[in-house]
């Protein structure tokens, strides 16, 4: 299937042209290969998770060729050639391009930033982090993923809840936040309860030990009544989320996972000015409607420069109990959702009773045996190994975050321009 924008309609920044659009010969001949502007358009979707910023602008793009067959050719500058990022970025590059009309091969070299090139995208790093992105408590090394649906009643929830059981039953520390906060269940799900301390003027969360790692929770649930409205909207709803990313002891994390509410409104908005380093999974059912819906999620989030990790499908084939299994929402959908936009299909999540009786019992399917709770197992895996693995700090540009933050709050930065990169001269 031919990919779609990944930029959509709307406004873009200046320097950023829509994909598939830009002056003169940018036009694509029907039948023919794909133009440069194309390909460098649906390379703007490859966001450095880290710096919030997509490959283009950050100048990593040094050339990109094109033969009349649709061969196409893309020159990486890595910030240093052992950036453990690598192998995601080589990843995301392949699956934008490949899904361009017209290309029939893709092939990737990949160099080193010299000294000059770092500095200048360094620059935009601390213009960013000064201007988009405010302090939180959220530490540098946790990975973000933010699990996104576009529209209710596809099991985002569950999803969010029973990745982050299997991630910890893997020794990891995980931080959860309920960004649904009219519509928090994380609790009951979790089985977790009580009220949350405050400790120096900042909330704690609640925490539950699996195994060896360790489960931290932040929802509206520990602070309001299960069955009471909050009736808030626009500001309060980012100011709730933002208390919670930024007034709370969330210690030392690998993964903070949140659950956001569904659409694409306030609370996914203020969350890519937050935490620009937020990457999103989308979790989609097998009907084309729903995949239709998680598209326009996707979309939210390349217009805000966020990566999209990859793609869930929730709710696929149901297995009776002779071993029949019957596709009762259709087939595919996850499938279709990642080959367009270019990104893994990191699991899917069969239909199964199980499912929302653990929940109303607060007992996650993936603590438990069986089917699902091997499912989680390996999307878990997935997630940890493949699509969004904890680096080290000191091992990337990335991660030299910390020295950004810290050199932003001392003295004022001027604007830099994007990175002219080769490609675009």
């Amino acid at each position: 299937m031919a990919a779609r924008s990944a930029t959509g309609g709307g406004d873009h920044p200046a320097g950023v042209a829509p994909v598939g659009t830009s002056p003169g010969d940018a036009v694509p001949r029907p039948g023919g290969p794909p133009t440069r502007q194309d390909v460098l358009g649906r390379l703007r979707a490859v966001i450095d998770p880290e710096l919030g910023d997509d490959i283009v602008d950050l100048g990593m793009v040094r050339d990109v060729t094109i033969t009349p067959g649709g061969d196409v050719h893309v020159a990486i500058a890595l910030t240093i050639a052992g950036c453990p990022l690598r192998g995601q970025i080589e990843r995301d590059v392949r699956g934008q391009v490949a899904f361009l009309p017209g290309v029939r091969s893709v092939e990737l070299t990949m160099a080193e930033m010299d000294a000059e090139q770092r500095g200048a995208l360094m620059a935009r790093a601390r213009w960013k982090a000064r201007e988009h992105a405010p302090a939180t408590s959220v530490p540098p090394r946790a990975r973000v993923l933010a699990v996104a649906s576009g529209k209710g009643g596809v099991g985002k929830s569950s999803v969010t809840v029973n990745l982050a059981a299997a991630l910890a039953k893997r020794g990891l520390t995980i931080g959860v936040l309920d960004a649904d906060i009219g519509g928090f269940s994380l609790p009951r799900m979790l089985g977790m309860g009580g009220r949350v301390e405050a400790r120096e003027g900042k909330m704690v969360p609640i925490e539950r030990q699996i195994g060896t790692g360790v489960l931290r929770v932040l929802s509206m649930g520990f602070l309001a009544e299960e069955d009471r409205a909050v009736m808030w909207r626009g500001l309060l709803l980012n100011r709730a989320v933002q208390q919670f990313l930024q007034d709370a002891h969330w210690g030392d994390l690998d993964y903070l996972l949140i659950d956001l509410p569904p659409g694409t409104g306030d609370v996914q908005m203020g969350l890519a000015r937050m935490l620009p380093r937020t990457e999103m999974l989308l979790v989609t059912t097998p009907p084309v409607a729903a995949q239709r819906v998680a598209a326009r999620a996707a979309d939210m989030a390349h217009r805000g420069y966020l990566r999209v990790a990859g793609v869930i499908e929730n709710m696929s084939d149901f297995t009776c109990e002779h071993g029949t299994r019957y596709p009762l929402f259709g087939s595919g959908g996850g499938e279709r959702l990642a080959a367009e936009l270019g990104v893994p299909l990191a699991g899917t999540i069969p239909l199964h009773v199980d499912m929302s009786a653990a929940g109303d019992e607060g007992r996650p399917v993936a603590l438990g045996d069986g089917e699902l709770a091997a499912v989680f197992d390996d999307l878990a895996r997935v997630v940890s190994e493949e699509i969004a693995p904890v680096v080290e700090s000191s091992s990337c540009t990335a991660r030299l975050l910390d020295a950004v933050t810290g050199a932003v709050d001392g003295a004022a930065h001027p604007r830099p321009a994007p990175a002219e990169t080769a490609a675009e001269r």
